[in-house]
Order: structure tokens, then sequence, then C-alpha cells
């Protein structure tokens, strides 16, 4: 296996343990990652809007 795919793997594993010991703080990085993707894209459309 090449490192590249180790690293895949380990970084999924460590999610996947994450999750299962925080949930609630899994949940919380899905909400804010949701409300920050939300605003970028108001924000873009704001801006193409007033162009």
């Amino acid at each position: 296996m090449k490192l590249g795919d180790i690293l895949k793997w380990v970084i999924i594993a460590f999610v996947v343990w994450w999750v299962i010991q925080q949930p609630t703080g899994a949940a919380h990085l899905v909400h804010n990652i949701g409300t920050l993707l939300s605003n970028a894209a108001a924000g873009l459309s704001h801006f193409v809007a007033s162009i």
C-alpha cells in the first residue's frame, strides 16, 4: 500500500472513532461547516448580484 492510502484510512478511522466518542462535538462541527458554506454562498450571491 502507498503511504497516501494508509493515511487516508487512518484519517477515516479517526473520524469514525471521534464521531462514536463525541457525537455532540461532531454534530456541532458539521453544523458549523454547513453554516460557513451557507454564509459563503450568500456572500457570493450578493457579490454577483451587485456586479
